[in-house]
């Protein structure tokens, strides 16, 4: 058996009953690319969550409904405002700027988040033809440094981004994490909020794969079936993606999972906080840990539970814990962390 170790929520397995949902799907004969009745169950599902007036499309991965949904609202002439740490900057190997054609105008921010202050410097050149228009803003919820955004600030973001004809775009890789945080529906902070394109995710969650990209104005949507064919994102057999997402909302695992994710972390930052050379850096929030902590520590630790470094230089690493984490592991890393230590 692989040992669970505190790298990524990615490298976590699949929730039984989502194997199941797959499982119960694999009978028979059914009309392929989405055209069966079990899309269309898992689309109403999703309709129950985001509201009837959106437009919802699967696709395989996050990356794909981070840069369809991006190229959907966008032209090849514009700018893409993001946090130097998100996802679409650091880890999608440029393929927002490919497939978009689009500059991204990352922000150095302290926690992951955006503010009006930090995206001003990127308010200029509108109308010129020298340089990039400014489109979209995109956010990430929960942020890659495991903040949550209120909805008071996705609102002040949105209000701003729709003053100046712009459109707002949120990575939620992680939604399920900050909606249990939050204690609020998924729409509350994204639709209500103002937000135009959602990437929701649920993989890091206990999916196996898939992923849905939600436009809260249809007129967005107008041509995507053709962009996501040209993307080879149209699932042949879609009903393998639905049945999980169907399951995943209808049964509640999206909030259990979360939930005891963001536990976890508590729990890890709890009893790790007052070991000597620890520094926590960043408010745990959803189902990361950020610290500090001797250099010297690093390879001894991850060669007996695994993590990765974020900030080489600064010796600070990052701690993720998943649905399937157990409390005998936290106190067994923490254990061991205090024991190295000294």
């Amino acid at each position: 058996m692989n040992k669970r170790g505190f790298a990524s929520d990615n490298n976590s397995g699949v929730h039984p009953d989502i194997l199941n949902a797959i499982e119960s799907v694999n009978q028979g004969h059914t009309i392929a690319y989405g055209n069966d009745h079990y899309t269309e169950k898992a689309i109403k599902r999703l309709k129950v969550e985001f509201g009837d007036d959106t437009e919802i499309f699967f696709v395989f991965i996050g990356t794909a409904a981070n840069v369809l949904g991006l190229d959907a609202v966008t032209q090849p002439y514009n700018s893409i405002i993001c946090p130097e740490t998100a996802h679409i900057n650091q880890d999608e190997c440029g393929a927002p700027d490919r497939y978009t054609g689009c500059k991204l105008l990352p922000v150095e921010t302290t926690d992951g988040k955006l503010t009006i202050e930090s995206i001003q410097k990127y308010m200029h050149g509108f109308g010129d033809e020298h340089h990039s228009q400014p489109k979209v803003i995109s956010i990430t919820q929960a942020t890659e440094m495991g903040t949550i955004y209120s909805v008071e600030e996705i609102k002040e973001i949105c209000d701003f981004a729709h003053k100046h004809n712009m459109l707002v775009h949120m990575d939620g890789a992680r939604i399920a994490n900050a909606a249990v945080s939050l204690g609020l529906s998924f729409k509350e902070f994204t639709g209500d909020a103002g937000v135009d394109v959602l990437s929701f995710g649920g993989t890091k969650n206990g999916l196996m794969y898939g992923e849905a990209i939600v436009f809260f104005n249809k007129e967005l949507a107008s041509d995507f079936k053709f962009r996501r064919k040209q993307a080879m994102q149209l699932s042949s057999k879609m009903r393998y993606i639905s049945a999980q997402f169907d399951t995943y909302l209808e049964k509640g695992i999206w909030k259990v999972n979360a939930e005891h994710a963001n536990k976890m972390a508590k729990l890890l930052e709890s009893k790790v906080a007052d070991i000597r050379g620890v520094e926590i850096t960043q408010k745990v929030q959803a189902n990361g840990i950020f610290a500090i902590i001797p250099k010297e520590l690093i390879s001894v630790l991850q060669k007996e539970i695994f993590f990765y470094v974020w900030d080489e230089e600064k010796s600070e690493v990052r701690w993720m814990t998943s649905f399937d984490t157990t409390e005998e592991d936290v106190l067994d890393f923490s254990r061991l962390l205090k024991e190295k230590a000294g």
